[in-house]
C-alpha cells in the first residue's frame, strides 16, 4: 500500500471557505461566537483562516525603520476553518433561528 503524507493531503483538499467571504464564527469566547467577519487571508496546508476582526493575538515587535517605536501590536491570528461557516449575503439572520 502506498504510503500518503500530509504535504499531499492537504494540496488536493478543496476548502469550502474563499479570500474576501463573509463567515461567522461557530465556536470561540461568547464575545466572538456569532459574529461575521470577512476573510483576509486562507492557509490551506494549515486547514485555516484569517478573518477581520477575530482571533486577536498579541505580537512584540523589536524597534525597526518601518516600526520605529515597536512594542506589542494586536492583530488578527488563524482559526481552523472548522469553526467557521459561510454566510451568504442576501440571508440576514446568518446561523439564527427565527
Amino acid at each position: 500500500m502506498k504510503k500518503v503524507y500530509r504535504k499531499e493531503l492537504a494540496r488536493g483538499r478543496k476548502l469550502h471557505i474563499k479570500k474576501g467571504d463573509m463567515v461567522i464564527a461557530l465556536t470561540g469566547e461568547d464575545a466572538g461566537r456569532g459574529k461575521p467577519g470577512k476573510v483576509l487571508q486562507v492557509l490551506p496546508r494549515q486547514q485555516r483562516a484569517i478573518v477581520e476582526g477575530f482571533n486577536y493575538v498579541k505580537k512584540h515587535m523589536r524597534k525597526t525603520q518601518d516600526n520605529p517605536d515597536g512594542g506589542i501590536v494586536s492583530k488578527e491570528g488563524p482559526i481552523h476553518i472548522s469553526n467557521l461557516m459561510k454566510v451568504d449575503a442576501s440571508e440576514k439572520s446568518a446561523g439564527k433561528d427565527n
